[in-house]
């Protein structure tokens, strides 16, 4: 996305406007952008408020589109192993547009599992890779909180299909057993769809934790 695509975004839909600012940093794929919107919307129809906590957050725009659609959140956290260094021009661009942003988005380079979540915040990631989906769940369900997933490169040597790999794709054994897992957590469980068109790994799962947890705490992964 960058100057010459903004033509494609020329309404004066929430949409269109988040995306112009996107395509003013010249950084960001489309396809980045449209996953972050889908599943940012879809998210705030079902969770409000509490702080943003983006893990494997890359860019960080899934958490600015989150404070932009619901202003009661008082700030983001994003986490990832290593800052994008067009991270800032992102964030630059977008607080441009909407001043409120600034000094409530911050970004820790670190490994998912030391976040220090707060009881009461929203979890949230778009596309972890693999086994990071789990470790996203597993911090959740440790610190019971909301958490809402787009799971993505299904590494069905490595991930749990609840054995249901013989009667169903394997990836979607993957997270079917993720939200039965969350489930046997003690969580409320909504599952939803963004666009195929955008991407095929189109799962979005949300959880609120409403019991005490069932099991034993899971092990963090190495």
């Amino acid at each position: 996305m960058n100057r010459y695509t903004a033509e494609h975004f020329a309404g004066d839909t929430l949409h269109d406007r988040i995306a112009r600012a996107v395509c003013e940093a010249e950084c960001l794929p489309r396809k980045e952008f449209h996953e972050a919107w889908e599943s940012a919307k879809r998210i705030r129809r079902q969770m409000r408020g509490g702080e943003v906590w983006e893990l494997a957050a890359g860019h960080g725009l899934l958490s600015a589109i989150l404070l932009i659609l619901d202003d009661s959140s008082p700030s983001a956290t994003c986490i990832d192993i290593k800052r994008p260094p067009s991270q800032e021009r992102v964030l630059a661009a977008l607080q441009n547009h909407w001043p409120r942003l600034q000094g409530r988005i911050g970004f820790e380079e670190s490994r998912l599992e030391e976040a220090q979540v707060p009881t009461g915040s929203l979890i949230a990631s778009v596309h972890a890779c693999g086994e990071l989906t789990d470790r996203v769940l597993d911090l959740a369900i440790r610190q019971r909180t909301r958490v809402a997933v787009l799971p993505c490169c299904h590494d069905l040597r490595r991930c749990d299909t609840g054995a249901l790999a013989p009667w169903m794709d394997g990836p979607l054994a993957v997270d079917a057993t993720r939200a039965a897992r969350l489930q046997h957590a003690g969580f409320r469980v909504q599952t939803a769809l963004i666009p195929a068109e955008i991407t095929p790994k189109n799962r979005l799962l949300l959880g609120w934790p409403e019991t005490p947890a069932r099991i034993s705490e899971p092990q963090t992964r190495t």
